[in-house]
């Protein structure tokens, strides 16, 4: 069987188990609801309870459809980083971005001690937090890609992300020292994800930004895999290093930023999937992986989900908590079998 048709058939398997993922996360919580009649809610069809459709359709479909959007920009992103950086460790966080948005979520939360009540509550609103998170992103993002034009050592990059996230850490500490208890509180929780606080609009919001990421992502495909020959040689194959490094932090920066904007920082899931998609795959061209990346982000993030609502049981689970749970592993595993990992 040649290549291509057997990466056919794993998109067909991977596929549907994505589908059957999403069935699942719909029907289970702490309201368990029969497969048939979440699927006729979906398609508008008879129900044994009305209220089990007003959950599917008010609660539940924009939260998976948030997890499949979140799942697949935290791959997509991890993948481009790992290939940009050729570090193995290298995720979606590492040039600050997370630093960025967590430093102006909590200049928002625990500076909003220092306002008035009716000020305090206006800003610490949905789209409060998600304004402040996307600030500080975007803030760090431009810092980046002026770095990343003046700099000519990809490296360098990287260890400038970090120091930023080691500055935006200092100041968040700060000001956690200095904040009340209640404040720091919500601060926590805010670090904690969530993908259950989207509407309608929010969410199109959401998919609309992530949708730029991926097909400036999608673009870079053939400058990412000219860089996996090493730097030098793509500039003698006549490959422009600081357009292709523009397009792929600006990708990065759209799909992380935005998820950390609208559900907070999620770990682990990009920086452990794009590895089990290259040990499923074995390969290393981006015309396979991203697609593949995007799809196994969405299943496993629908996976991290359905486990954090606990079904049968009212309590819910920090999503952080269980993606960190399941993507730690996969990560320490990978770093013990010291296969390669396809650089």
């Amino acid at each position: 069987m040649t290549p291509k048709k057997s990466y056919k058939r794993a998109f067909i398997i991977i596929f549907m188990v994505l589908v059957l993922c999403f069935v699942a996360n719909i029907s289970l919580g702490s309201v368990l609801i029969p497969w048939l009649d979440t699927i006729n809610s979906l398609w508008g069809g008879a129900v044994e309870k009305e209220s089990w459709r007003h959950i599917i359709i008010s609660y539940r479909l924009p939260k998976a459809c948030t997890a499949i959007i979140v799942g697949s920009g935290l791959g997509v992103s991890g993948l481009l980083m790992q290939t940009l950086f050729r570090n193995p460790l290298a995720g979606p966080y590492v040039l600050g971005i997370s630093s960025g948005a967590s430093l102006g979520i909590a200049v928002l939360i625990l500076g909003s001690t220092f306002a008035s009540a009716t000020t305090a509550a206006l800003l610490v609103s949905n789209w409060g937090l998600v304004g402040a998170a996307s600030l500080g992103s975007i803030l760090v993002l431009i810092a980046v890609t002026v770095v990343s034009v003046k700099v000519r050592d990809t490296m360098a990059i990287l260890i400038i992300g970090l120091m930023f996230g080691s500055i935006t850490a200092a100041i968040v500490s700060v000001l956690s020292y200095f904040a009340p208890a209640e404040q720091l509180q919500r601060y926590i929780f805010w670090g904690f994800g969530s993908l259950g606080n989207l509407s309608w609009i929010d969410l199109l919001i959401f998919m609309g930004i992530s949708l730029l990421g991926m097909i400036l992502a999608v673009i870079s495909i053939k400058p990412l895999n000219t860089l996996l020959l090493g730097e030098n040689y793509a500039r003698s194959l006549g490959l422009n290093i600081k357009v292709s490094r523009f397009l792929v932090i600006t990708a990065t920066g759209l799909l992380a930023g935005s998820i950390i904007a609208f559900s907070g920082p999620i770990a682990f899931i990009g920086l452990a999937v794009p590895h089990v998609t290259r040990q499923l795959f074995h390969t290393s061209d981006h015309k396979t992986l991203i697609p593949a990346v995007i799809l196994l982000g969405s299943i496993i993030m629908l996976i991290c989900d359905t486990i954090a609502q606990v079904p049968g049981i009212e309590y819910t689970l920090p999503i952080n908590a269980i993606t960190s749970l399941i993507g730690a592993p996969v990560v320490i595993w990978l770093l013990v079998r010291k296969r390669k990992m396809l650089f």
